[in-house]
């Protein structure tokens, strides 16, 4: 069992309890408990096998919680969920997909209406029986549809690249406004997280009335939801929902520290301001009645004795910590990234030349790139066997002997076998500059495999990368399966760098494992894994991923000068 696989049981389990009503103290603990596996960069089966280890170790697991994770381990289930899954229905779980419906109400009509599943809840919501039901009534009712209407659509968390030039545009319209001051998007999409489930923007005004008629007449806006007073809830047209809050000046830190996250930072945060005396919320930081901060950030942060923490950091993770030990990092830059060691052009997949990606890439202010097409394994790629791809560096040194202000390295990303060989012989791999290598195929085949492939790669003393780790994408296809801390320590061991695979589909590896990297000493290299001039533009969504693993720019390889990464190869 992966430890996602573990997380994903407690957060079912959670759902189920609260919607029995039980106990919330329960509930939270199991919350709790995934969120803790899910973000930790060891395997919960590995530390079970270690007797000199123990779950409880780790934050917020007890003896009991400890037992569950060991039977879920061992027999890949958990009977207490078992028997709750005979009692709830998944439907009635599903409904809290819609906005507006909680526990309570999903509880109401599965028990009263014995409404079972999303099919379900139409039919007796077009039938009027919700609108019956006590507490319901026909605004319920109506609003329930239109969830259902929208809930694949508008449900679906979309890459953050997707999300970031709708929410740029929109910032950037509404800020123009004379009457706003101040403006900025928070949530999951200021801490830069893989995918957006929606956004939320926060803005100080005069008056809330030019914000919200700027919104609600935007290009990118398809309908107006609701509109009250200092709220606004809009639907993009490309099924993205937004949130828009108008927030008095003196709360403008506050709100956009609550609204930004993560729900486990905030309840850290609140629980150090009740241990002062102090409360907090969107509107401020109160001792007693009285409002002593909030006006910015960092005097939310000050006020309970930390320093201002980046967004990207905010998962509970360890930041707090960091933070009163002055030990929080100086996250890596898109500026500091001076290479891009992953690339393609028309000699296999890539839609431009050799010297276009040179100059796009020099026109970019970048120093040193690799160009990285497929070996012959992909042959949907065209994939270049030894004769190709030599005589493919003898173009690229050509280009490159005619370009001045980059460096180009004559490199390959080489295919790791399903039989757990290298898809193109040594003194083939010997005469490149940069071989990154990675799995494509078989990315099914059992864990044994998957390590015994990986270490294959990792102990060639012509590999320089593992790249996008775990071959996962993102909303399409889990990674393969394997033991992340036996790999990383083998690529220590061996001095192999590891790849965040900055497009946004792959993200890969993620940041949990980027910093698990991090804390060996294992150089991370940001690429693009760029298939185009315009591919080459993806780095940033590298860079984020980077920040949010708590990446300083001395950890990752491509921030060196040309000098410096050419003495690190």
């Amino acid at each position: 069992m992966q430890n996602a696989d573990v997380a994903k049981i407690f957060e079912e389990l959670a759902d189920l309890l609260e919607i029995q009503n039980a106990n919330p103290f329960r509930v939270r603990a199991y919350r709790n408990a995934a969120r803790t596996i899910g973000d930790l960069p060891e395997s919960v089966a590995e530390i079970i096998r270690d007797p000199d280890r123990s779950l409880e170790e780790l934050p917020g697991i007890g003896g009991d919680l400890a037992a569950k994770i060991k039977t879920i381990v061992e027999t890949e289930s958990l009977p207490q969920l078992e028997e709750l899954r005979t009692q709830v229905p998944r439907g009635v779980v599903d409904m809290l997909r819609i906005q507006g419906l909680g526990p309570k109400k999903a509880a109401a009509l599965f028990n009263e209406l014995k409404v079972s599943s999303l099919e379900m809840l139409k039919a007796a919501a077009e039938s009027g029986a919700v609108a019956q039901l006590k507490g319901f009534g026909e605004k319920t009712a109506k609003t329930i549809l239109e969830g259902l209407a929208n809930i694949e659509q508008a449900g679906q968390r979309v890459y953050l690249a997707e999300a970031k030039p709708l929410a740029d545009a929109i910032l950037a319209d509404l800020s123009q406004l004379p009457e706003v001051h101040e403006a900025e998007v928070a949530g999951s999409f200021r801490r830069r997280r893989e995918t957006v489930g929606d956004l939320d923007l926060l803005v100080t005004a005069d008056d809330s009335t030019p914000p919200m008629d700027r919104l609600a007449a935007h290009p990118l806006v398809e309908k107006v939801l609701a509109r009250g007073e200092t709220k606004q809830r809009v639907r993009l047209k490309s099924g993205l929902e937004m949130d828009l809050r108008v927030v008095p000046e003196e709360s403008y830190g506050a709100a956009l520290q609550y609204f930004t996250g993560s729900k486990a930072h905030n309840i850290v945060l609140r629980r150090r301001a009740q241990e002062r005396g102090l409360k907090i919320n969107e509107y401020g930081v109160f001792r007693g009645e009285k409002s002593i901060a909030g006006r910015t950030e960092e005097e939310v942060y000050k006020a309970v004795g930390l320093p201002w923490i980046p967004p990207e950091l905010r998962e509970d993770r360890g930041e707090f910590d960091a933070a009163e030990q002055g030990r929080l990092p100086k996250l890596v830059e898109f500026d500091d990234i001076l290479g891009d060691l992953h690339m393609h052009t028309t000699a296999t997949d890539g839609a431009a030349t050799i010297a276009e990606m040179v100059a796009g890439a020099k026109a970019r202010g970048l120093k040193y790139i690799a160009i990285t097409d497929h070996s012959k394994r992909v042959t949907m790629a065209n994939g270049l066997d030894a004769d190709r791809l030599r005589a493919h560096w003898k173009e690229i040194d050509k280009v490159r002997q005619q370009t001045k202000g980059i460096e180009v390295l004559c490199g390959i990303e080489c295919d790791i076998l399903e039989d757990a060989t290298l898809d193109l012989p040594d003194e083939v791999l010997a005469e490149a500059d940069w071989v990154i290598a990675v799995l494509h195929y078989g990315l099914k085949q059992p864990r044994e495999q998957i390590m015994k492939r990986l270490m294959t790669a990792i102990r060639s003393p012509h590999v320089d990368a593992l790249g996008h780790l775990t071959g996962r994408m993102l909303g399409r296809r889990p990674g393969a399966d394997l033991n992340l801390d036996e790999v990383l320590k083998a690529a220590a061991d061996h001095e192999t760098m590891i790849e965040i695979n900055a497009h946004p589909s792959r993200l890969d590896i993620d940041d949990v494992g980027a910093a698990a990297a991090k804390s060996l000493g294992i150089p991370i290299v940001i690429d693009t894994d760029a298939h185009s001039v315009k591919g080459l533009d993806v780095m940033e969504y590298g860079v984020y991923q980077a920040r949010r693993a708590g990446l300083e720019a001395k950890d990752v390889a491509n921030t060196r000068t040309w000098a410096q990464f050419k003495k690190l190869l």
